[in-house]
């Protein structure tokens, strides 16, 4: 792999970026013994970097991954505590999480996800924001918030009803419900599903594709699909101003206790288990 050498990209320390050849970004989702989790840093890094992609006129498509075996399990707990002790970090993560959704959708170059194992929260919007997404068949994509005591903001509004339809997203969505790989691409929810260890080698020719394809015209027409999007930003911006008023409440105390201590929760106002 050639080495990152364009200044902006140095800036860079909790993403893993290279370029497999010239005009092909890599992004890598690197947490090491913790499943790519997002900590405070990767949240920050992870919102920002598509605007320079998009004023990078050597980048042609970017493919975004998880490191080894997991795509990213989330927010880091540490963060998330964070988010619900100090208003300050609160009312940041908030912008980022919105810019986060907003950067993806404007960015111009094209977008490759190669998802495998567990994709949750923050790192599941990226992979199912990107413009073509590939599933490891065993990959479990779950989005995560109703379990953890929060509205499901962060992308599911936008973008779930949209590629599977609003009864089969409130099903996934209120039931904290996961979704295999296999099942992820049966629905739609994914561009498809290929052999566990093979999401990557998929994306990657994929990528070649994009990039011998027609750039302007492969931009401009994701611009105007993603139109789509933007007509559901007053839905999106909702659901992110009430998963984050959820973090000031009793249920996300237990949804986080519960899963530090790894066990069910016990919401307040619910039936004793």
């Amino acid at each position: 792999m050639m080495p990152v050498a364009t200044d902006w990209r140095k800036a860079y320390r909790r993403l893993v970026l290279s370029e497999p050849e010239p005009g092909l970004l890599e992004i890598v989702l690197s947490n090491p013994g913790r499943l790519n989790s997002v900590d405070a840093e990767t949240h920050t890094e992870l919102t920002r970097i598509w605007r320079d992609i998009d004023g990078d006129h050597d980048i042609s498509v970017v493919l975004v991954r998880g490191e080894g075996s997991a795509f990213s399990a989330g927010g880091d707990f540490d963060l998330v505590e964070a988010i619900m002790r100090d208003e300050a970090t609160r009312i940041r993560v908030w912008k980022e999480a919105r810019d986060l959704v907003y950067n993806v959708i404007n960015c111009s170059k094209p977008v490759v996800s190669a998802i495998e194992g567990p994709a949750v929260g923050a790192g599941l919007a990226v992979a199912l924001l990107a413009d073509i997404s590939v599933a490891g068949r065993s990959a479990r994509l779950v989005d995560g918030h109703t379990r953890l005591g929060v509205a499901a903001g962060d992308h599911a509004a936008i973008v779930w009803p949209l590629l599977i339809g609003m009864a089969r997203a409130k099903y996934y969505l209120l039931l904290n419900e996961p979704v295999s790989g296999e099942e992820a691409a049966r629905i739609g929810l994914v561009s498809l599903a290929v052999d566990d260890g093979k999401a990557y080698d998929t994306a990657l020719g994929i990528a070649r594709r994009l990039m011998r394809g027609a750039p302007t015209a492969i931009r401009w027409t994701k611009y105007a699909l993603n139109n789509w999007l933007r007509m559901a930003g007053p839905i999106f911006d909702a659901s992110t101003a009430l998963e984050f008023l959820g973090f000031t409440g009793s249920e996300a105390e237990e949804g986080l206790r519960s899963l530090r201590e790894k066990r069910p929760p016990q919401f307040p106002g619910t039936a004793p288990l």
